[in-house]
């Protein structure tokens, strides 16, 4: 790479950071140089001995940064010469109409998010046209403003090219577990009345088994400790309601949150899954700050 390819990158990338992230310049330089770049290339590296798309998965829960990573990731990769898709889990969300109907047949499902609440079959034709190179592609996206913060799909985005999709959300590539996981739960959050429900949405997970088996490679955004996503989203919300936008208090956070621990608890399903040797290629640990800890691989 030149010297001035990579200050061509670098400023790019310091300008997002300094409008969304308020990073200082040298907080920058060592990201981008340890694990940005290193990674953009990795994915470009993986895609030419594909000879064909890569599906890239990046499993992450709420605060560890997957919005981010695959902004970064998309902009150094259109530098090297290729064209990066995002896709969100969010984006294959049901509709608003049908998510009613599914939550009249489960009143469990409060909140969008949990397995289930997804059309896998949306997820499975997209990553298979893009794999065979059938493009222009339809790629759903989802609003989450629409009916009152509920969400509801919005005009899809027509692509033309993609030769690296970034594959993300909080559960991608999460696998089912054995159920007798449950009878000794990790946390005295899952009440029996939770367990019960995280047995059900242990068997849904079953239904996104085809659309993880499209993904070439999956890396794990791993909080070092799995309640750090409670802070972040409080600190979040705190931020929103201090610049006078409407936001949750920190016990309806805590409600939230818990929720999706409830459905599916770190320690139980992504704990495990970064200890496999065939499931996952690379897991980068994220510290209480956001900074970036170990990166295995």
């Amino acid at each position: 790479m030149t010297n001035d390819l990579f200050k061509s990158i670098y400023l790019d990338v310091l300008e997002f950071c300094q409008s969304h992230l308020q990073m200082q310049p040298q907080a920058v330089s060592e990201v981008l140089c340890n694990v940005w770049l290193p990674l953009a290339k990795r994915l470009v590296s993986h895609r030419q001995q594909l000879n064909r798309p890569l599906i890239q998965g990046i499993l992450g829960g709420q605060g560890t940064g997957k919005t981010t990573l695959c902004r970064v990731l998309a902009l150094i990769i259109g530098y090297l010469g290729y064209n990066a898709l995002s896709l969100s889990l969010d984006d294959l969300y049901k509709t608003y109409r049908d998510r009613q109907i599914l939550k009249q047949h489960d009143p469990r499902l409060i909140w969008r998010g949990p397995p289930g609440t997804h059309d896998v079959e949306l997820g499975l034709t997209v990553l298979d046209k893009i794999r065979s190179c059938e493009l222009p592609v339809s790629v759903p996206r989802f609003d989450k403003s629409a009916y009152n913060g509920a969400g509801d799909r919005t005009t899809p985005e027509i692509v033309t090219n993609a030769d690296i999709v970034l594959f993300e959300g909080w559960f991608v590539g999460v696998r089912p577990i054995d159920p007798s996981a449950f009878d000794h739960p990790p946390s005295p959050i899952l009440t029996p009345e939770d367990q019960a429900f995280a047995r059900d949405i242990n068997d849904k997970l079953r239904d996104y088994l085809p659309l993880w088996e499209r993904l070439d490679s999956l890396i794990v955004l791993y909080p070092k400790d799995y309640r750090f996503s409670l802070e972040w989203r409080q600190q979040a919300e705190r931020q929103m309601i201090a610049l006078g936008k409407p936001g949750m208090t920190d016990s309806e956070i805590e409600q939230f949150v818990k929720y999706f621990w409830c459905s599916l608890h770190p320690e139980l399903f992504i704990k495990p899954l970064i200890e496999s040797p065939t499931l996952v290629d690379l897991v980068i640990e994220i510290n209480s700050d956001h900074s970036f800890g170990k990166i295995l691989s």
